[in-house]
């Protein structure tokens, strides 16, 4: 029975084995880029500001479907090394 696997290292296997959480993760990349691009402005627009907002809104709900997937495969993991 080897040593548990880190949370870093378990998200570098779903990285490479999971679909799924890799697209989670691509798109979760992507609304960072978006709201790093909108952070570096000195000034949003009304139309910006709403977009920021959604943003922050779809990276956080992407957050928490990918934070889902690791606690399976770790529970997964776990039942499999009993």
């Amino acid at each position: 029975m080897g040593a548990p696997l880190s949370e870093a290292e378990l998200k570098e296997r779903l990285l490479r084995e999971n679909p799924e959480y890799r697209r989670l993760a691509a798109e979760h990349k992507s609304y960072d880029d978006q709201l790093e691009d909108l952070a570096n402005k000195h000034y949003l627009s009304e139309e910006e500001q709403l977009r920021e907002k959604m943003l922050k809104k779809k990276k956080l709900l992407l957050k928490d479907q990918m934070y889902s997937i690791v606690q399976k495969a770790r529970k997964e993991m776990e039942e499999s090394s009993c």
